[in-house]
C-alpha cells in the first residue's frame, strides 16, 4: 500500500507530479534491491579479483593460465549471456537459483574479471624494491604481500574501482531479463501496468528511473571520491580508467 496516498489525492489527477507520487513508493522497493544486488556483487568481485590478481602476478603457470584465461573469457563475453548461463543453463546440471541469487553471482563473478585488472595494475605499480626489502627483514612472500604490498595497492586502486562499482550499479539494470526484481524491473511493471489517465506513459516512467539511477551514482561518484582523499598515498596515485 502507497502510504503517500492520501497526499497523491490531493494532486492533480494525470500530471507528472501526481505520477511520481503514486509510483514512488515502488521504485524505492526497486532501488533497495538493486542497492542490494550491487553491493553484494561488487564483494563478491573484489574477493575474486583480488585473488585473480594475486594468480596473475605472483602464481605459478598453472595458476597464471586459469586465472588470465578467466580473466579473458568474461571480459570477451557479454554479461547478458553470462547471466543466462548462470539461470538458465545451471537447471541442466540440477542447480537451480532464484533471479536474484543468480543475478548475484553473475554480475559478481563479471566484475571479478574487471577488478582482477584494477588490482593487478595497482600490485604490478608498487616498486620491486618494496618486495625485496620486506623478503630482506625476513618476511616471506605471502607476509610481504599482506603487510607490504596490499596495503598500499588497495588504496591506490581506489580511483580506478570507482569506475567498476558504478558500472555494476548500472548493469544491474539487466538482471530484470531473468526476472530480478530490482529497479529497471519495477519500472517495467509499473509502466505495463498502468490504467486510466496513467496508461501508455512509459516515457515518463522510465525518465524517472534514469533520474532515481543518476541520483544513485551521482552519491556514490561523491563518497568514493571523499573516501579517495582520505587515504591516498602522496605521490603515489593511479589514473581513474
Amino acid at each position: 500500500m502507497n502510504p503517500l496516498a492520501p497526499f497523491c489525492q490531493t494532486l492533480e489527477e494525470g500530471s507528472f507530479v501526481r505520477l511520481v507520487c503514486d509510483i514512488s513508493p515502488r521504485l524505492l522497493q526497486g532501488t533497495a534491491t538493486t542497492f542490494q544486488l550491487t553491493v553484494l556483487a561488487i564483494a563478491l568481485g573484489l574477493v575474486g579479483g583480488l585473488l585473480l590478481a594475486l594468480g596473475r602476478v605472483y602464481g605459478k603457470k598453472p595458476i597464471y593460465w586459469l586465472s588470465t584465461a578467466y580473466v579473458q573469457f568474461v571480459r570477451g563475453t557479454p554479461v547478458l549471456v553470462q547471466l543466462f548461463l548462470i539461470y538458465y543453463g545451471l537447471p541442466a546440471f540440477e542447480i537451480r537459483l532464484d533471479p536474484l541469487t543468480a543475478a548475484i553471482i553473475g554480475l559478481g563473478l563479471n566484475s571479478a574479471a574487471y577488478q582482477a585488472e584494477y588490482f593487478r595494475g595497482a600490485i604490478q605499480s608498487i616498486g620491486r624494491g618494496q618486495m625485496l626489502a620486506a623478503r630482506a627483514v625476513g618476511l616471506t612472500n605471502v607476509q610481504a604481500i599482506g603487510y607490504v604490498i596490499l596495503p598500499q595497492a588497495l588504496r591506490m586502486v581506489i580511483p580506478p574501482w570507482s569506475n567498476e562499482l558504478i558500472y555494476t550499479l548500472k548493469y544491474s539494470s539487466v538482471a530484470f531479463i531473468i526476472g530480478t526484481p530490482e529497479l529497471m524491473a519495477t519500472g517495467q511493471i509499473i509502466a505495463s501496468s498502468l490504467r486510466g489517465p496513467g496508461a501508455f506513459r512509459h516515457f515518463e516512467v522510465f525518465l524517472i528511473v534514469a533520474f532515481i539511477y543518476l541520483v544513485c551514482v551521482l552519491v556514490i561518484s561523491k563518497l568514493l571520491d571523499l573516501l579517495e582523499q582520505r587515504v591516498k598515498i602522496p605521490g603515489l596515485e593511479m589514473q581513474r580508467a
